[in-house]
């Protein structure tokens, strides 16, 4: 047997081949279908008076048909986890389990949409081709910074949802945490000083939601260092970042701007030395966020912060989307709004932040997603929010 063959095998060995196989998800009806006279409602000749009536008054596709109730989770498999460009059928996997979590945690319906282009014009021709069928557009793991572009024309052309789930997903639940950390520390989001390791699709949208909730003093590194103005390598995102970012103008290395921050948001990779660590404020707060290996050990973490979180299960406070797409999109959904505002996604943070409550401690400053009071109460301040800001229909 080959080296190649015996890997393969070895690999398949691992339950999650067990759990997948055959895929996670199938259609299920809604109706019963148990005779003839079911059968001439559900196709012809009774669809036909369904379709007549939405062909004369098409807002009525959200009341019968399933429009208002799924979306397309859509990706070209060029960010997949941390894997990288893996493709659209090696993506499949990740987009039936977030079709999964979308069914399990809010009842929403949604479907894997996984693409075989990669050139913006060509995904936005083909989602907004795809549009008419559904009531929102989950984009998903599409790598930066075509993704900046692909929601923004989505978000122009179409008028359901459109939220691309690695940039404000991921954004909505570290300000929910961030929230709640900094109480426990006593500090304002004013005066508190947050470098953010990564200018992808995470680190830009945890970037722009702070500084709509009053964060000022904000650093973004990437692997040239810190985003600045007078940097010449950077793209029209980063510049954008730059120039909003960064009000004292440092400049070096992550490990520089380090010095005296009060708090790192790590949505990269790579590894943070601990002396870098070691020379934050006193009592930093510590998101390390990458997967499965946080960008400064859990261990190493908790000698020096008063908050840690990561990304992972395993430890406290995990910072996990599941947390806020489901209950964003019932929210969106429910009201049909026609798209998700800034202020949605900061109802939405400020909604998991409460959740805690009196049960506030370093190792809970976000609930589980597996609370049941989680998807409730974002949906209900994604819903409040869009009929406040006129989003929905008249």
């Amino acid at each position: 047997m080959s080296s190649t063959s015996s890997s393969a095998t070895r690999d398949e060995e691992h339950p999650a081949f067990t759990f997948h196989r055959g895929g996670k998800l199938e259609v299920s009806p809604a109706v019963p279908v148990r005779g003839s006279s079911d059968l001439a409602l559900a196709y012809t000749p009774g669809v036909a008076e369904v379709c007549s009536a939405i062909a004369e008054r098409p807002e009525l596709v959200h009341e019968y048909t399933w429009k208002s109730r799924t979306v397309a989770v859509v990706t070209d498999g060029t960010a997949v986890l941390g894997l990288g460009d893996i493709g659209p059928e090696a993506a499949l996997p990740v987009m039936e389990g977030k079709a999964l979590l979308f069914k399990k945690f809010a009842g929403v319906d949604a479907v894997p949409i996984c693409l075989a282009c990669t050139d913006v014009s060509e995904i936005v021709e083909t989602v907004v081709r795809l549009a008419p069928a559904f009531g929102g557009i989950n984009l998903e793991d599409i790598a930066a910074p075509r993704c900046f572009e692909i929601e923004r024309r989505l978000r122009d052309l179409l008028d359901i949802p459109v939220f691309h789930d690695d940039q404000h997903g991921t954004a909505i639940v570290v300000l929910a945490a961030l929230t709640n950390a900094l109480e426990l520390t006593g500090r304002k989001p004013i005066d508190t000083k947050v470098v953010i390791s990564g200018a992808g699709a995470a680190g830009v949208a945890v970037a722009n939601i702070l500084l709509a909730s009053g964060y000022e003093d904000i650093v973004v590194t990437d692997r040239g260092g810190a985003l600045h103005v007078d940097r010449s390598d950077l793209n029209p995102v980063k510049r954008a970042l730059a120039e909003s970012t960064n009000p004292r103008g440092r400049t070096g290395r992550l490990v520089d701007v380090l010095r005296g921050a009060d708090v790192f948001i790590g949505v990269s990779g790579g590894q943070v030395p601990e002396e870098a660590v070691a020379s934050m404020a006193d009592d930093p707060i510590l998101f390390a966020l990458a997967n499965p290996t946080p960008e400064v050990p859990p261990e190493v973490a908790a000698r020096y912060a008063a908050v840690v979180a990561t990304g992972r299960s395993d430890y406290p406070n995990q910072i996990n989307n599941v947390l806020a797409f489901p209950g964003v999109f019932h929210g969106a959904l429910s009201v049909r709004a026609r798209r998700i505002s800034e202020g949605m996604k900061l109802a939405a943070a400020a909604a998991l932040a409460e959740i805690v409550g009196s049960d506030l401690a370093p190792e809970r400053v976000i609930p589980s997603p597996f609370d049941p009071r989680v998807v409730p109460a974002v949906s209900s301040a994604v819903a409040d929010t869009a009929r406040r800001e006129g989003l929905t229909p008249r």
